[in-house]
């Protein structure tokens, strides 16, 4: 990598450069940690990344002259997605080094080569690819998670707030929300099995089964009514036709050409891998339920009342919406304190209708 011809370089592009070169060194890392956690292409692609680091690093490595004696700390950025990298799953990471990535500065360093200018352009593209192939595969068990989890949060907290304006007893509250716990984080579970056995059994009845094969020799090869279920399928008339015509032609020889055109049916097999079990579903439903719905009957089971068991609720849930937004924002590359904001509105805001209804019907008022 070519050194560009300046001019005599300052001591505050000496230090410019070292900084550059622990920022590197520190990308390099992250990437190096994540590849070790990988496997094929994707293994492949991480590596790659971490070796144009290096190129980098050499490129200021060379300006500087050598390993400086002293060198500064790499941003705390990068210190925090190296210490990720090596424990938590790769797409948090990657969503947090695409953001890193698209704020190069290389774009206004005059020592920079072109070259490393493109490559950074390059490496955003490639990080975000990967990060989009991370949320396309969470995008589906992520949503189940903060929804249960949300659902439980929301739907307790506005339930003991309402419970507690109305003016009753602590320990009604308390069991006002273990109630509310219990059926709701029921009521999930029963859903998500029922969701699941009826989706299942819903395909195993369009399974095809191998009845019309097994009959496929007794049929008149020119005319006969395997062609339809082909043409069932959506296959054309002439096609449908051929491909009965060599199964009943294997078939009169005694022979299975399962290759010529199978009448099995594709996705049976696969049914539990695709749609998943329906009591794990349920499990992890009424757990996620529950560990949101948990949260604002705290304050109660530790024996506090009244308005102050109401603001340390809304405290503790508070906290948990901002959380539970925050993450999204952070997988979904938008802005993290606008989505826990919205998550949080969102939260107290059916909370405090409820709370409204409760001091509008509560034991003072009858």
């Amino acid at each position: 990598m070519s050194v560009p011809a300046t001019a005599e370089p300052t001591e505050a592009d000496r230090r410019r450069w070292a900084r550059y070169l622990v920022e590197e060194r520190a990308e390099g890392l992250v990437y190096q940690k994540l590849a070790s956690r990988k496997s094929g292409e994707e293994q492949q692609i991480l590596q790659s990344l971490a070796d144009a680091e290096r190129r980098h690093e050499q490129h200021w490595l060379d300006l500087l002259g050598g390993e400086p004696a002293r060198l500064p700390r790499a941003g705390l950025h990068s210190r925090m997605l190296g210490w990720m990298a090596g424990r938590f799953g790769s797409i948090f990471v990657l969503v947090l080094a695409q953001s890193a990535e698209a704020r190069s500065p290389y774009e206004t360093e005059k020592y920079a080569t072109p070259a490393m200018r493109a490559d950074e352009k390059i490496h955003y593209e490639v990080v975000r690819g990967l990060a989009a192939r991370g949320r396309r595969r969470l995008s589906g068990s992520f949503r189940a998670a903060v929804f249960g989890a949300n659902d439980g949060l929301v739907s307790n907290l506005a339930l003991v707030l309402g419970i507690g304006a109305t003016g009753v007893a602590s320990s009604f509250v308390l069991f006002s929300g273990i109630a509310g716990l219990l059926a709701g984080a029921l009521s999930m579970g029963a859903g998500e099995f029922v969701s699941v056995r009826s989706q299942r059994e819903l395909l195993a009845s369009t399974e095809a089964n191998e009845d019309a094969a097994l009959s496929a020799g007794d049929l008149d090869i020119d005319e006969n009514e395997l062609a339809l279920v082909y043409r069932a399928r959506g296959i054309d008339q002439s096609e449908a036709l051929a491909r009965s015509r060599r199964i009943i032609a294997a078939a009169q020889e005694g022979v299975r050409r399962t290759a010529t055109g199978p009448i099995r049916a594709h996705a049976g097999s696969n049914d539990n891998d695709i749609i998943g079990s329906d009591w794990a579903a349920a499990i992890s439903s009424f757990l996620l339920f529950s560990s949101g719905a948990i949260i604002p009957v705290l304050p109660w089971i530790f024996g506090l009342s009244g308005l102050t068991a109401i603001l340390v609720a809304l405290l503790l849930v508070g906290i948990a919406l901002l959380a539970t937004g925050a993450t999204v924002g952070v997988l979904s590359g938008g802005p993290p304190l606008r989505r826990a904001l919205r998550q949080l509105a969102i939260g107290f805001g059916a909370a405090a209708i409820t709370y409204a209804l409760g001091l509008v019907f509560g034991v003072g008022a009858v």
